[in-house]
């Protein structure tokens, strides 16, 4: 009896010493729990972020909404970007996303508001996305306008170009663009989707090219 006492009594008088070093754990057993925590919690949520971007990234996203689907995406289908000779294909990131990480970031936040217009029905039909295309076409103009048609570089670029090869129209404008300082959405407003009524926009500033 005398011994099962002892044992009892060993035991309770362990439990306060346990929990309080539960409770109260070591400084360096807190900040490397701590440490390890917030590791895995950070690739979790990067893992996360990261693939909820990508996967808001790609052309199927795109035009998974109709009124993508059947307005400009079938514009874009008629186009130089989608079909060509040597097979390369331009897709809705690539022309409206850009690629640097933050600026991508940015982008997507932005983006929140076309989730809402989408909600609202705001361009729902035919009639009213022409009704707004005007609008929505000098968004995205003055966005390119404002990075130096950073996505159109991506694939273009004045120093790549040989003009040897281009035709005789082509290299006197991009000429005329590298002495006057322009940049490619000055001169290629429609070149992957139809132009808006141009009524409002000066026709020096609205070449078409396809």
């Amino acid at each position: 009896m005398a011994t099962n006492e002892r044992a009892v009594n060993g035991r309770a008088a362990a439990r306060p010493g346990l929990w309080a070093r539960l409770r109260s754990p070591a400084a360096k057993w807190s900040v490397g729990g701590l440490l390890g925590v917030g590791f895995v919690a950070g690739i979790i949520f990067w893992g996360g972020f990261n693939t909820a971007m990508e996967a808001t990234n790609t052309e199927q996203f795109c035009i998974s909404c109709h009124e993508m689907r059947d307005n400009v995406y079938q514009e874009y289908k008629d186009t130089v970007h989608y079909s060509n000779r040597t097979g390369v294909r331009a897709t809705c990131p690539d022309c409206h996303v850009p690629r640097p990480w933050v600026h991508k970031v940015v982008r997507k936040i932005r983006a929140s508001n076309e989730l809402y217009h989408w909600l609202m029905g705001t361009v729902d039909t035919p009639e009213k996305f022409e009704a707004k295309r005007l609008e929505l076409a000098r968004h995205v103009w003055k966005a390119m306008k404002e990075t130096d048609s950073r996505e159109c570089r991506n694939c273009h670029d004045f120093d790549s170009m040989d003009f040897a090869v281009q035709g005789r129209r082509a290299v006197a404008q991009h000429s005329r663009a590298l002495d006057e300082g322009k940049t490619c959405i000055d001169c290629h407003k429609g070149i992957a989707h139809s132009l808006p009524a141009m009524y409002e926009v000066d026709p020096s500033q609205a070449v078409g090219n396809r």
